[in-house]
């Protein structure tokens, strides 16, 4: 699909669609991270359990992300969105009431699918709009996934405060989400390429790197998302009911980083923002663990997400900018090879706890930002930031 093709259906309503897709995928990743102690006590599971099960969820992605790149291109990220919005509404149910662990392994891989499907369908078709509007847009795109796991995930734990059931409260999830499908999703995109454009590049040395980088971020984002909750109940007593208001909190912070994303990179430049954010990070990380007050625990979970909010957009947008492979495919790969950080890292954070503490594990998590500072002057050129798109 050409640029010019685009242009038209990027005007409002069209552009709250787009916007939407970011917005409704926070909100499925955001309504798992409540449910988690839940799930937990149910199944009657251990740190290593937990673990094994939430490497089912990343497993499912895993499997899913490069089948929703081949129907973005062959059907179009309408039809991929629905697909992935179908996969979610399925297994939000089982997760919220089933008391098997096999059951919920097996939830957690279709329920990760289409997470997977979504988080792709949404970045590729971010990517088209930019193109499209010749504007920066994708730290904004970003902001408002933050903005949906908020909305899920504080909304979900406020249900769940006020006495109601897993099912009642991720039922108001699946409302928005059947919402969407009615009105906003027929707008979405269609074909994502031309008909003789490649499905499959295999990715360039330095697009691998840069996809490994989104990986350590997005590893930090989904220790938060999928062990805030656990740290809180286990290490600092709060009731399970409470729990996912560290997640919460990191949510909110990492959508006001992201919604005011593009001023910053103006000001600053990028080498600050991935620099300083990744040492904000090591900061956040060390209050969670070396404190013992869960509310200053909470402040370090906040710090955690003004840290990382605009490293793994940074990151999307050099790869972009690079010229050693087309712009849409480098993206996409650094994204999938980026989501397996926040789909199976949880998993590996798991097996470090039960063999450690989920304190050390969540300071091993804290290192890996370590990587991000040390490569920054070689990966990042020195020009204004504008010029990343």
């Amino acid at each position: 699909m050409s640029s010019q093709e685009l242009l038209l259906p990027c005007a409002t309503p069209h552009m709250l669609a787009y916007r939407s897709t970011f917005l409704l995928s926070g909100l499925c990743m955001g309504a798992w991270a409540p449910l988690v102690p839940y799930a937990r006590t149910r199944a009657g599971i251990d740190d290593a359990a937990l673990g094994l099960l939430l490497l089912c969820l990343g497993l499912g992605s895993l499997v899913m992300m490069p089948l929703a790149g081949i129907l973005n291109a062959r059907r179009g990220c309408r039809f991929t969105m629905h697909v992935g919005i179908a996969l979610v509404l399925l297994t939000l149910p089982l997760l919220a009431t089933t008391h098997s662990f096999i059951g919920l392994m097996f939830a957690l891989v279709v329920f990760g699918a289409g997470c997977g499907s979504v988080d792709v369908t949404m970045n590729v078709q971010g990517v088209m709009v930019e193109r499209a509007t010749g504007r920066s847009l994708m730290s904004g795109f970003h902001g408002l996934f933050s903005l949906g796991a908020i909305i899920s995930a504080a909304g979900i734990t406020v249900l769940l405060w006020l006495g109601a059931t897993p099912l009642m409260a991720s039922g108001a999830v699946m409302a928005i989400l059947v919402a969407f499908v009615l009105t906003h999703g027929r707008q979405l995109l269609g074909r994502s390429g031309d008909e003789g454009s490649p499905i499959f590049v295999r990715p360039t040395r330095k697009v691998l790197v840069l996809g490994m980088l989104c990986l350590f971020a997005f590893l930090a984002e989904g220790a938060i998302l999928d062990w805030s909750a656990v740290f809180l109940a286990d290490e600092r007593g709060v009731q399970h009911s409470l729990a996912g208001l560290g997640y919460a909190v990191f949510a909110v912070m990492m959508a006001l980083g992201r919604l005011n994303g593009d001023r910053t990179l103006l000001k600053l430049g990028p080498r600050v923002v991935l620099i300083g954010g990744g040492l904000v990070v090591m900061l956040g990380f060390a209050m969670v663990v070396l404190a013992n007050d869960w509310l200053f625990n909470l402040v370090g979970f906040a710090v955690i997400g003004a840290g990382l909010a605009n490293i793994a957009p940074v990151y999307l947008s050099l790869a972009g900018a690079q010229k050693t492979m087309p712009g849409e495919l480098a993206i996409a790969a650094a994204t999938s090879l980026g989501y397996l950080g926040i789909l199976m890292g949880p998993a590996a954070i798991g097996f470090v706890a039960h063999a450690s503490s989920l304190p050390l594990a969540l300071l091993a998590v804290a290192a890996l930002m370590i990587a991000i500072i040390v490569t920054t002057t070689r990966l990042v050129p020195k020009v204004s930031p504008q010029r990343l798109h």
